[in-house]
């Protein structure tokens, strides 16, 4: 059972790091490596690793893409007002 965990997180960590890849918009790119980020935990957590699992989720499940949406934000924000 938990190594068809592992063979699922796995698939599911390679296809989001493709669709994060390949989506141009910014916004989508953020909401993506959130999803990323938590499946990587998932993944931690079904390979006995709930520590580092916590700090994935923390850091790239919520942390990094709000920065990135933020970020997005200010730049378009920005390039409003210099229009």
């Amino acid at each position: 059972m938990a190594d068809a965990v592992i063979v699922v997180a796995l698939l599911l960590v390679a296809g989001c790091a493709t669709v994060a890849v390949l989506v141009r918009d910014p916004v989508r790119q953020a909401v993506v490596l959130a999803v990323l980020g938590v499946v990587l935990a998932v993944l931690f957590t079904a390979v006995q690793a709930p520590d580092v699992a916590l700090s994935q989720l923390a850091v790239g499940g919520a942390l990094t893409p709000l920065l990135l949406l933020l970020s997005v934000r200010k730049v378009k924000r920005r390039k409003e007002r210099d229009e």
